[in-house]
């Protein structure tokens, strides 16, 4: 073997190791960020005008793609209350529905996402609303401590939710990152 033929197939085999070494890298990558029942993610976000890559974030950080997860009161992949589940519900006229099966949590799930941000006009402090209430939210927008515009939301006192909103914030760059 001539020496050019050598110096094009070392060339060559360095480019293979790049490729592989990019494509593991993504796909070691990718399983952090788990995607389970895409279909359904995709479904009702677009139903709903959410960012499916928003949605999978939120179920990230909710229960990591676990179907049957539980923390307190809530529960399923999107961690409804059972009052939020069935105010929500009401809200979109169904009358036999489990929370817990995930396709219905999604769907109930993304109805409530898209209802905060359409109510707040603002996604971060949708999601402080989704894990600390609305009720919460409604008087830190109201305290000039936490909003300088009655809107967003410049200081959460709530650290759990502070945390929360900038995970789902995170998680939803990875999830676009990776699969958009």
């Amino acid at each position: 073997m001539s020496k050019l033929a050598k110096i094009l197939l070392f060339a060559l085999a360095i480019v293979l190791a790049a490729l592989a070494a990019v494509s593991g890298y993504r796909i070691g990558r990718q399983s952090l960020y788990p995607v389970a029942y895409g279909d359904y993610i995709i479904k009702y976000a677009n139903e709903y005008k959410l960012d499916p890559f928003l949605v999978m974030g939120v179920i990230k950080q909710e229960s990591n793609f676990v179907p049957d997860a539980s923390s307190g009161y809530a529960h399923g992949l999107m961690q409804l209350t059972p009052d939020t589940a069935e105010w929500n519900a009401n809200e979109m006229g169904l009358s036999d529905y489990d929370y817990l099966d995930p396709e219905t949590s999604i769907k109930i799930g993304c109805h409530y996402l898209s209802y905060l941000i359409n109510h707040y006009g603002n996604v971060d402090t949708a999601l402080a609303a989704y894990n600390g209430g609305m009720g919460h939210v409604n008087e830190w927008l109201n305290d000039s401590d936490c909003s300088s515009d009655g809107v967003s939301l410049d200081y959460i006192p709530f650290s759990e939710t502070r945390a929360y909103v900038d995970k789902v914030n995170g998680y939803w760059e990875q999830y676009r990152e990776l699969y958009g």
